[in-house]
């Protein structure tokens, strides 16, 4: 997709007309005043002392399993655009956030008060949209605070966030923007730029990527030509998921906090350990029992849209399952991660990146397990189930024993592999190989990779195997925790 498209050039308005327009309001400080692409000195002001209090939070995504996100939009287009924009987020009944320029309000100050009266959320996108990056803690304090006094002005609404040109953040910023009160620098987990030559299909596939639980999804106003199209496109792709677009605000308040990895219990439970000549392991694959209990496992990672289907599903039969996931995929979306911890399934290591590990040192072997250990800790907040799989299934002595020494002693495969990772295998295949091939206190390995055919055989395989007498129980309920 476009990444470099110019952005739509308004006329700037002069340093005096904006100190006019707040008559009234505090005076600026800071020795220069940045106006479009100029610096103009002011005399008459004083240097900005810097904030030494707490910094504003930064805000990327926010932490919760609530099947919510939000829509942010950046910039304020000509008024022909925005109308259009509005009355397409009007009918797919759509609240967004818009982080307007304090320059564009301070110009269409009517346009910006239609936003609001629509029902949407208007933050501060500084005055002008330059690169704070490159400004002095003056010039950065002096856009953010001259867009927040002029939107208040001109719509009688206090910013409470704020997002920089580019959804960046640094110490400097996130210090002025505490000093002119607003409460977080907002950055986003996807940020759609134009489409060049994809499909409908690939469109929507590489959206539904990023229709997670807590996301941030900005779009900028001048910069998209596909502008309303976008809106269509984001609105059914987080229909089909089941999620709901909030307005951020919404979002940030239904969120939780995240502790720190070393405030987590059993952050340290798993570590490299290069000697592993005392190392024990419990190897195991199937239950040697005549109760009639077998359990599902789930293994690798995919997006919300395949994962919360295998959780909705699994929910509605009363089913607990053992989780091993990539700690890749959970590194870019630890709410997915939560959710499955938070409905009560077993949550385990499949290491970080998924290799083979007959293939890869030892060192390395360990330097996954750790890696994926602390990632899903922070992720779920608590001590995973300590609980080993090795991708493909694949070991040798010596693998066994390094990663045993991790700390991870229990090391776990399956009896029954329909493979359903291949996306020939139809449903009807999928379940006809489970039914062919498990037993009581059989192991069953599925995935939860996307565009696959797992999710419809679900919830026949539980319904089938049910119908025989069996009993679906964890992984750590067969063979203990």
């Amino acid at each position: 997709m476009q990444t470099g498209i110019e952005k739509r050039s308004f006329k700037m308005i002069p340093v005096v007309m904006v100190l006019f327009l707040l008559a009234g309001c505090a005076p600026l400080r800071g020795e220069e005043q940045i106006v479009g692409y100029q610096t103009q000195k002011s005399k008459t002001t004083q240097k900005v002392i810097r904030y030494t209090g707490e910094k504003s939070k930064a805000i990327p995504f926010v932490y919760t399993t609530k099947r919510e996100l939000s829509l942010t939009f950046n910039g304020m287009a000509d008024s022909e655009t925005m109308k259009k924009l509005l009355d397409e987020l009007d009918k797919y009944h759509l609240k967004a956030t818009f982080f307007l320029p304090g320059m564009r309000v301070a110009e269409e100050p009517n346009l910006a008060k239609e936003i609001a009266s629509r029902g949407h959320e208007i933050e501060n996108n500084t005055l002008n949209q330059l690169d704070l990056a490159k400004l002095s803690y003056d010039q950065i304090n002096s856009e953010i605070k001259l867009s927040k006094d002029v939107i208040q002005k001109e719509t009688g609404i206090v910013p409470r966030y704020i997002r920089t040109k580019a959804g960046t953040y640094s110490d400097d910023i996130r210090l002025a923007a505490a000093q002119n009160g607003q409460d977080a620098v907002i950055s986003y987990s996807l940020f759609l730029h134009n489409w060049e030559n994809e499909t409908d299909a690939q469109k929507m596939h590489y959206v539904r990527k990023y229709i997670n639980r807590g996301g941030v999804i900005a779009l900028d106003t001048e910069e998209s030509k596909q502008l309303v199209e976008n809106v269509s496109l984001l609105a059914k792709a987080a229909a089909d998921v089941g999620y709901q677009f909030v307005s951020l605000h919404d979002l940030i308040a239904g969120g939780k906090e995240r502790k720190s990895l070393q405030e987590i219990d059993g952050y340290d439970a798993a570590v490299i350990h290069a000697n592993d000549s005392q190392a024990t392991y419990h190897y195991v694959m199937k239950e040697e029992t005549g109760k009639k209990q077998i359990a599902l496992s789930f293994d690798d990672w995919g997006t919300d849209y395949t994962i919360t289907r295998i959780l909705d599903t699994l929910d509605k039969y009363h089913v607990k399952a053992s989780f091993f996931l990539r700690a890749d995929g959970v590194e870019k979306n630890p709410n997915l991660a939560r959710a499955i911890a938070e409905a009560g399934h077993d949550v385990a290591n499949h290491t970080y990146s998924h290799p083979v590990v007959t293939k890869i040192t030892q060192t390395q072997l360990q330097e996954e397990i750790v890696k994926a250990h602390r990632i899903i800790t922070e992720a779920i907040q608590q001590k995973p189930t300590m609980y080993f799989r090795p991708p493909t299934g694949v070991f040798d002595e010596s693998t066994l024993k390094a990663i045993g020494a991790t700390g991870y002693h229990t090391i776990t495969n399956f009896d029954v592999d329909p493979s359903d990772y291949l996306k020939s295998k139809t449903a009807d295949e999928i379940v006809n190989a489970i039914l062919e091939h498990t037993h009581s206190g059989s192991v069953i390995l599925l995935h939860m990779l996307d565009d696959t055919h797992t999710v419809e055989a679900l919830p026949i395989v539980i319904e089938k195997l049910r119908s025989r007498g069996y009993t679906f129980v964890k992984m750590t309920e067969m063979f203990g925790p």
